[in-house]
């Protein structure tokens, strides 16, 4: 049978979205993978399929281009709360995923905004391997950790433009200290409300964006006191905000584009 799908991005950060409601969900790992082949497939850095669901609009289901599974992911989430809000004409729209039920917003300037759930900042639920201050890791550097529904390792630096992100991303990744590996982000204070952050997202790979990374390196900054919400992060690809009251929900914010869709 032909599989529908549509391609957009989030300043960069690429997606794919499957629209399975009302039938049984057609992606299986192996499938996941071909799909995210560059080359051989569409290309994405995660691919959501929408579901049915009884207490919300959809349920969202992510996958990594190495077919690997998720929970969270802040640009696609967007992208599925956008295409809903346009079927149904609204402009607020919940989705359900792994983190629980979701809010999101469609903005004056025609951006989206995802409630992107509470961050958790202790050892087990991050995870790290054994107990410690997740504000103060004891790598090189002094990164914070915490988790928005994946794990990211946080570093606090004076210029970006050194840092071979390349080299030093797998290396961080894969510490020990985090036995499902991690995402790192590699931060420059502008501001108070404003951070650049470059980013090497698990499983190998520069991304131009990431929503749950872009959360996760601003919430560390407000918990280290370096920051103030509202947070505007600068990535690769273009800005997000980032809100956080330094205990509720984190809310991310920012624009989506539709690039093209197809059938396979």
């Amino acid at each position: 049978m032909p599989l529908n799908f549509v391609k957009m991005h989030a300043n960069g950060d690429d997606f794919v979205l499957i629209d399975a409601r009302g039938r049984t969900n057609p992606i299986t790992r192996e499938l996941a993978r071909a799909l995210g082949d560059r080359r051989r497939g569409i290309g994405f850095n995660q691919l959501v399929v929408l579901g049915d669901c009884s207490d919300s609009a959809a349920q969202l289901t992510f996958f990594n281009a190495d077919g690997s599974s998720l929970d969270t992911c802040g640009s696609a989430t967007r992208g599925a709360a956008d295409l809903l809000m346009q079927e149904s004409g609204v402009t607020s729209v919940q989705v359900k995923t792994a983190r629980g039920l979701q809010q999101c917003l469609r903005l004056e300037d025609r951006s989206v905004s995802v409630e992107m759930g509470l961050p958790s900042f202790d050892w087990q639920s991050i995870p790290l391997a054994r107990e410690l201050d997740s504000l103060h890791l004891p790598l090189p550097g002094t990164p914070a950790a915490c988790s928005m529904g994946n794990p990211h390792c946080s570093f606090f630096v004076d210029d970006l433009a050194p840092l071979d992100i390349a080299t030093l991303g797998p290396q961080i990744e894969s510490d020990p200290l985090f036995p499902h590996k991690t995402n790192v982000h590699f931060i420059q204070v502008i501001d108070r409300q404003t951070i650049r952050l470059r980013i090497w997202e698990r499983n190998g790979a520069i991304p131009l964006g990431s929503g749950s990374c872009s959360c996760a390196a601003a919430v560390n900054g407000i918990r280290r006191g370096l920051l103030d919400s509202p947070v505007q992060v600068l990535c690769d690809g273009g800005p997000v905000t980032v809100s956080w009251d330094g205990q509720g929900k984190v809310r991310l914010a920012g624009s989506v584009t539709r690039v093209f869709s197809g059938s396979l």
